[in-house]
């Protein structure tokens, strides 16, 4: 078989016409982030789970929207649509037209919105604890892993006896201990301050993984040739932490926040299952579940609705950081 010759300015014209680069000008480079993005884009079981997290963080987001054009809020409630022993009239747990979930026993408020509520209410903490434990476990795990000496010495120490605490035995005994500290026991607890309550406590356990884990690469990172020769150029150490060292600490950070993010969700939950984290007054999944175990046998449609919904959300945001791990791994086959 013959190759018949072609004319290299032919093809230049033909390459500028379509817009593409012209044949001989070399390769085109692709940044890390753009080879992760392609991965990604590659990996159908990312793409879905991404796609979840979309629909749900929009749902959160457009919370009020949903409450207007639904017509009800989290804590009205329709005893009329009850029977004399308090469960909702109708099948799966009264669920019609106007309660597309059913109602709650006893109260008879709305499940839908209040699962929504809940939503919203789970994402915050969670991104919002992610969101301050990757920042002090960044922070603390790069000065540790640059200086070394006393300082890594004292971090390391710190984050041994972080870890050596019971999580759930601390929380337990702070929540309400700092409630009582500012609301007497009769007073109702604000919202707002057992959110900031549970994030403060999430984020005094949670940062420690995040350190260990960015100490250990800045170790690795510290003694190559682009951090010697930025250091002898007589950078400062602002600019070679945060200039040399943290622009390649990116994909670790981004797995362990993929990864920490469903973890404080299900922490939340059970906080509020036992009493410790959110009241009944706030809308949340361990609530929701914690009142719906007197009746499983009689209206399970309550336990089922937020048990998926929860369930959902935590296998999306596991299976995209997954995912994510895969794509940013540069030694990946995928």
């Amino acid at each position: 078989m013959s190759v018949s010759p072609v004319d290299p300015a032919t093809l230049v014209e033909a390459e500028t016409a379509t817009g593409g680069d012209p044949p001989g000008s070399g390769f085109v480079g692709r940044s890390p982030g753009q080879l992760a993005w392609a991965r990604l884009r590659r990996d159908r079981t990312g793409l879905v789970s991404g796609g979840m997290l979309v629909f749900f963080v929009l749902v959160a987001l457009a919370v009020p929207l949903i409450e207007w054009a639904y017509g009800t809020g989290p804590r009205e409630q329709f005893q009329s649509r009850l029977d004399g022993f308090g469960m909702p009239l109708g099948y799966a747990g009264g669920v019609t037209g106007e309660h597309w979930f059913g109602l709650e026993p006893g109260l008879g408020r709305d499940i839908f919105i209040r699962l929504v509520h809940g939503l919203r209410t789970s994402l915050f903490i969670a991104v919002a604890a992610a969101v301050t434990t990757a920042a002090i476990g960044v922070v603390l795990g790069t000065v540790a892993g640059y200086l070394g000496g006393w300082l890594d010495a004292v971090v390391n120490w710190v984050t041994d006896l972080t870890l050596a605490m019971p999580f759930l035995i601390i929380a337990l005994a702070l929540t309400p201990t700092i409630a009582l500290r500012f609301y007497g026991q009769r007073e109702e607890v604000p919202a707002a301050f057992q959110i900031g309550v549970l994030i403060a406590i999430f984020a005094l356990f949670g940062w420690t993984g995040t350190a260990r884990l960015v100490r250990g690469q800045v170790i690795a990172l510290r003694e190559r040739e682009f951090v010697e020769a930025a250091r002898a150029s007589g950078a400062g150490l602002g600019h070679m932490l945060f200039r040399q060292l943290l622009p390649n600490l990116w994909a670790p950070i981004l797995v362990s926040f993929s990864l920490a993010v469903p973890a404080y969700i299900t922490s939340e939950a059970a906080l509020s299952f036992i009493g410790v984290g959110l009241t009944d007054a706030t809308p949340s999944f361990g609530r929701m579940i914690y009142r719906s175990l007197d009746y499983l046998q009689t209206d399970p449609a309550y336990v089922f609705f937020p048990g998926i919904t929860i369930f959902a959300l935590v296998f999306a945001f596991n299976l995209f950081g997954d995912a994510l791990r895969d794509a940013l791994d540069p030694k990946s086959s995928r």
